[in-house]
């Protein structure tokens, strides 16, 4: 790692970013255009997000909540949790001296926000005896704190053991490299099922033991309670946006899919998030009302969906370019959660998670449904045609949500992905759903070049004939 990169912590440069960000929309019109002139790289970023008016500047200001309380924790006494994507946000909330930090997202930021992108984090990884096969979205943060370049952790989790090995194998890795306290929550190869449910609300409970003792607290059930509620009141939205985003032309913006499910990894159960989402859906609703598309022209020439993740280049390119072409972003697949009520899981409701806040039972039960059905943890359990996987759903949200096409992306590291995606592409197509595999890193442009991923899709499109 060289020596410039070290200069600066990791999470410091994330919170100091997006702490300016918050403020940038706080003055004037003037005021910020003259701001973006003189910024020298995070421009591009901050005008993705703040020309969407109040829903980005609530989503800068829900990510500085977030970073605020990662760089302050151990100022307050309070222990920071590693954890990955796969997991149920709510129960961390809900300790009074807990703040957790998730991989992944930490990796999204800095791969979008910063101009360097993540890669010599990433490299730093296999210097110290990582696997170079391993996750790019874990390997761009970890490479951080396996440097010393963070607020220091105190434990680590991981909720992707039998889902995702190089997920597990980055968690553990981090354990006994940094000689840190380590759990790891196991997931049987089918969902639903009464065996499945014991076994997964045992395995979930004993999480909840080590989380307790590395705390030195209990789980606060009246806190627990209102991070659930607050998680209800955000899946009321998450089905409203849903089914406006069937609308065809889609009213939703294309960068709306990162900023739904980006709360949702980072902050779910919390009231920024909500304040988040109910301002998206109040922009959708307008643009619903009136016709258009949620694409800067207000027009839509095709409608994209994403079969796994998005493409994380840096500076935001993917919904950018998105919103240029007059493409509109379907959900992201691997992004569903399949709460109680959503379209998607019409006919499918035993796949479904129900919030219960009635007592302490009934809540750990709830976030065991959460936890279980997390994107990913849910869809790569198990083969991927069996019921209730990764065919199913594709399919699903392809007769719900109408695409002109589907594009694969995932990273180097996506072996229960790459492994069976030329199958999942074979049945879309004979399903009548054009499909592409794009075969490059969504967190590491050095695989591919974004303009290389651009070329790709735009060619795919063209040869099809698909927005033409």
């Amino acid at each position: 790692m060289k020596k410039e990169t070290r200069e600066y912590n990791y999470d410091w440069m994330l919170w100091s970013i997006f702490n300016a960000g918050s403020k940038a929309a706080d003055g004037t019109v003037k005021e910020f255009e003259g701001l973006k002139r003189v910024l020298p790289n995070f421009r591009v970023v901050l005008n993705t997000f703040l020309r969407h008016g109040e829903p980005g500047i609530l989503f800068f200001k829900m990510l500085k909540e977030y970073f605020d309380e990662v760089m302050t924790a151990h100022e307050q006494g309070k222990k920071i949790c590693i954890g990955t994507f796969v997991t149920a946000k709510e129960l961390f909330f809900a300790f009074d001296n807990v703040v957790p930090v998730w991989a992944e997202p930490m990796t999204v930021a800095a791969t979008i926000a910063l101009k360097k992108g993540t890669a010599e984090y990433m490299d730093y990884c296999c210097e110290i005896g990582f696997t170079e096969t391993s996750c790019s979205a874990q390997r761009g943060s970890f490479g951080a704190y396996l440097a010393g370049l963070t607020e220091k952790p105190d434990f680590l989790i991981c909720t992707a053991a039998g889902i995702c090995d190089t997920n597990a194998n980055a968690v553990q890795f981090m354990s006994s490299y940094l000689d840190l306290p380590f759990f790891q929550c196991n997931f049987p190869g089918k969902l639903t099922g009464k065996r499945v449910d014991d076994y997964q609300r045992q395995d979930y409970r004993a999480m909840i033991a080590f989380v307790e003792e590395q705390a030195g607290t209990r789980l606060n059930e009246n806190r627990l309670r209102e991070v659930l509620e607050e998680t209800q009141r955000q899946d009321e939205l998450t089905i409203e946006l849903y089914d406006l985003a069937r609308l065809v032309p889609c009213p939703m913006p294309p960068i709306f899919d990162l900023m739904a499910y980006g709360g949702r990894m980072s902050m779910s159960g919390r009231k920024s998030y909500t304040a988040v989402l109910e301002s998206m859906v109040k922009t959708v609703r307008e643009n619903a009302s009136k016709g258009w598309a949620g694409t800067r022209s207000k027009k839509e020439r095709a409608r994209l969906l994403m079969c796994y993740i998005d493409h994380y280049t840096t500076d935001g390119r993917f919904w950018e370019w998105m919103d240029d072409q007059d493409i509109s972003l379907m959900p992201t697949l691997i992004f569903t959660f399949f709460n109680q009520g959503i379209a998607y899981a019409a006919g499918r409701e035993e796949e479904t998670y129900k919030i219960d806040t009635t007592n302490m039972d009934t809540m750990i039960d709830s976030l065991v449904g959460i936890n279980s059905r997390m994107p990913m943890t849910k869809q790569l359990r198990g083969p991927y045609d069996a019921p209730g996987m990764w065919r199913d759903d594709l399919f699903c949200m392809t007769k719900l949500m109408k695409p002109d096409l589907a594009v694969y992306i995932g990273s180097m590291g996506c072996r229960n992905s790459w492994g069976i995606n030329k199958l999942l592409q074979r049945d879309a197509e004979r399903a009548g759903l054009p499909t592409m595999l794009l075969f490059a890193d969504a967190f590491d442009d050095r695989v591919a070049s974004w303009e290389a991923c651009v070329d790709k899709i735009s060619e795919f499109m063209q040869v099809r004939g698909i927005g033409s």
